[in-house]
């Protein structure tokens, strides 16, 4: 188990960083000083923080009313966020919903810990947020007020769900879980290879990959390995770079899955501003943002699911450890066929990774 801090110790290390290094950002300073960000948080160095009660879905039931805000959500290596309000909120089998066409999550809310008012103090003011960590303290999801949203019914969230009863600091820092090991992955010869394609190829819905994958215990980019170049085959690591490049040059839309096993956060619709910056590669719209660090992509692949509507194809990109980044579909919805723009699109992909 990892050493437990006092709240005075992590104040006076986080004083000295952001003394060297003041615009260093909150996840990239808890992993500077060793400690999880939910940690940073609670001892409120640079921010006011105060506990939220852990009713989650009723607070997400409560952002329906606050009108439009920011949502972020990340992993080691993908930012994204998505302008919009919350609309529909619901809750299957233990699994949040927010659907609508701006703000559309899945939440898995098992895997919630903590949860957080915060105004952070910057040199342009202050900004306000809602901040959801996992059992490690690792961030789920953070929930910015905007220019737009409702103040008096943002206020009146903040009042409902403030746990005036925790002490912030020293309550995370008693309840913190150590972090899970991921499970390693059978070896590839312990697998019904067989039995496993013939449900791919069975599959009626996209859905159920996940439920195929847990049948057979097979981890996500051992699946793809074991399908075949029928159902998965790899492509260059440019390729998440020429998707997007090639989505905003010929106007085709698609859907962005990026997240972390708390929350997968879902764009869907058109992507204009393309900047590559570094190592980085961004999408900088007014109502979506995405970052990228292209140096993080280990393996990038072609993925095709027979559904009721036809075979549906994405570009799912993992890292060095077999966790997935991001994943590309085109747009669109239950019931209705793929685009043949982003089968166009795909096909040019394909090309590019045959001549690579």
């Amino acid at each position: 188990m990892a050493k437990k801090h006092c709240c005075e110790e992590l104040r006076s290390w986080c004083l000295e960083l952001l003394a060297d290094k003041p615009k260093i950002r909150p996840r990239d300073a808890a992993a500077a000083l060793g400690v999880s960000e939910a940690e940073l948080v609670a001892c409120g160095v640079g921010a006011e923080s105060f506990r939220l009660k852990s009713e989650w879905m009723d607070i997400l039931e409560a952002l329906k009313d606050v009108g439009p805000v920011m949502c972020l959500t990340r992993n080691e290596s993908v930012v994204t966020e998505r302008h919009g309000c919350f609309e529909e909120v619901t809750q299957e089998h233990g699994v949040g919903l927010v659907l609508g066409p701006d703000i559309d999550l899945r939440l898995f809310l098992k895997q919630w810990g903590f949860g957080f008012v915060v105004t952070q103090k910057l040199a342009s003011g202050q900004r306000e947020s809602l901040q959801f960590f996992d059992k490690s303290g690792d961030a789920i999801l953070k929930v910015y007020l905007t220019d737009e949203t409702n103040r008096t019914a943002w206020d009146a969230l903040e009042s409902r769900f403030i746990d005036h009863a925790e002490a912030a600091c020293t309550q995370v820092l008693d309840q913190l879980q150590q972090r899970a090991e991921p499970k390693a992955e059978l070896p590839d010869e312990d697998i019904d290879r067989r039995g496993f394609t013939e449900g791919w190829l069975a599959l009626k819905d996209t859905h159920d990959f996940f439920i195929l994958m847990h049948k057979f215990k097979v981890a996500r980019e051992q699946a793809l390995r074991l399908g075949g170049p029928g159902l998965a085959t790899k492509l260059p690591l440019s390729t998440p770079r020429e998707l997007l490049e090639r989505a905003s040059n010929n106007e085709v839309p698609i859907m962005v899955f990026a997240g972390n096993h708390g929350c997968i956060q879902i764009h869907s619709g058109p992507v204009n501003k393309i900047a590559p910056f570094q190592d980085w590669i961004n999408v900088l719209d007014a109502e979506f943002n995405l970052h990228l660090k292209e140096n993080d992509i280990a393996n990038v692949w072609w993925v095709r699911k027979p559904t009721e509507d036809g075979d549906v194809h994405s570009v799912e990109v993992f890292d060095s450890k077999g966790e997935m980044i991001v994943q590309f579909f085109g747009a669109r919805k239950p019931g209705i066929p793929e685009r043949e723009d982003w089968r166009a699109l795909l096909g040019e992909l394909q090309t590019l990774g045959a001549a690579a």
